[in-house]
């Protein structure tokens, strides 16, 4: 599988797939290229509709000059902890932030979350998030707000009465809960429409439908969500060198 970065000939090979109304793993495989790297191009240059080969070349060759300096001086003065490749590391958060974007988080937000993932600690304050990341605090705090209505996040106070965000495993299982849970109005709703264009008639048998799908899907979510935080949570126990190993009870 071809490595590196892309080309200028896969950048019009993209654009062909994309003409194509290809989706991006297909167009990944045809360029034996990783699909986050292929929905990573798209989306930081102007997304499916706007992507434009020869503009994302030069776009990349200003940012490859722009960092090149400042890369040098970073490795430096920050090395990365555990052995860490510094350039790779920023890769994968970027990789990651694309995946949170493509799920339907605007982009500032998807970065946010993506540098609290990669953080081994956890958590980040809002000054040391726009240092990391290189923004305003005002655009941090903008994307926490919808991180945290979303259950994405969590906030806590550390000893110096310093707000921090914090992200673990409960935060999924608390959005997965809320975002089942969001289906109830629209269930409700859709069996209000029922009795008002009366039962039986077509109108009235699809939102009976939709209701009838929702409510399955909701509930499957819910016990999958419940199921899987009681067994992840009593499977493994983390070690002092902050590895995993099993439990008692499931040896």
């Amino acid at each position: 599988m071809p490595g590196g970065r892309l080309t200028q000939q896969e950048r019009r090979q993209i654009a062909l797939g994309l003409a194509d109304d290809l989706p991006y793993a297909e167009i990944a495989r045809r360029l034996e290229r990783p699909t986050s790297t292929i929905t990573r191009e798209v989306l930081r240059n102007g997304g499916p509709t706007a992507y434009r080969p020869d503009v994302a070349q030069h776009a990349t060759e200003r940012r490859a000059r722009r960092r090149s300096p400042t890369s040098a001086r970073g490795s430096e003065s920050a090395p990365q902890p555990h052995g860490r490749d510094a350039e790779a590391v920023a890769e994968y958060e970027e990789t990651l932030a694309t995946v949170f974007m493509v799920s339907g988080l605007p982009k500032m937000t998807a970065r946010v979350l993506a540098c609290l993932y990669t953080t081994d600690a956890g958590s980040l304050t809002a000054s040391e998030l726009a240092r990391r990341l290189q923004v305003s605090p005002a655009s941090v705090s903008k994307a926490i707000t919808f991180l945290d209505s979303m259950d994405l996040v969590r906030r806590e106070r550390d000893e110096r009465r310093r707000e921090r965000y914090i992200v673990d495993d409960d935060l999924w299982y608390q959005s997965m809960l809320r975002s089942a849970r969001s289906n109830d109005q629209i269930v409700e709703t859709a069996r209000q429409g029922v009795a008002v264009l009366g039962p039986h008639t077509p109108a009235a048998t699809r939102l009976e439908g939709v209701a009838r799908f929702l409510d399955f899907v909701s509930e499957s979510i819910i016990r999958a969500a419940e199921q899987a935080r009681e067994i992840l949570s009593t499977a493994t126990d983390t070690t002092p060198d902050g590895t995993a190993e099993p439990s008692p009870d499931h040896r």
